[in-house]
């Protein structure tokens, strides 16, 4: 479940793709379509949100800022076995006198 970090109340505008940027604001710019190139980010609402480790941050369906813990997908590694070496005896050919 997330929860919610900030109260902004941003009102959204369709079109637009509304981001947290470095600095913690809310900024947004225009999505690219059709072949045409993006804008320019614009900030929306200055926030100064101080982010942690481990959280991805969004702006939530009420325009405020919230935080989900970051899940880390991608195929689970399995443990090695620990690999037994048998030593290989060696059998000492008798050699034989040939009559």
């Amino acid at each position: 479940m997330a929860e919610r970090v900030e109260k902004v109340g941003v009102k959204r505008e369709s079109g637009y793709l509304y981001f947290i940027d470095k600095q913690g604001d809310v900024s947004r710019a225009l999505m690219a379509r059709g072949g045409k190139k993006g804008g320019k980010p614009s900030k929306v609402a200055k926030v100064g949100l101080k982010k942690e480790k481990g959280y991805l941050y969004f702006i939530d369906k009420n325009g405020d800022i919230s935080r989900s813990v970051m899940s880390r997908g991608g195929k689970k590694k399995a443990k090695k076995a620990k690999k037994i070496v048998k030593k290989a005896v060696k059998k000492v050919a008798k050699k034989g006198k040939k009559k």
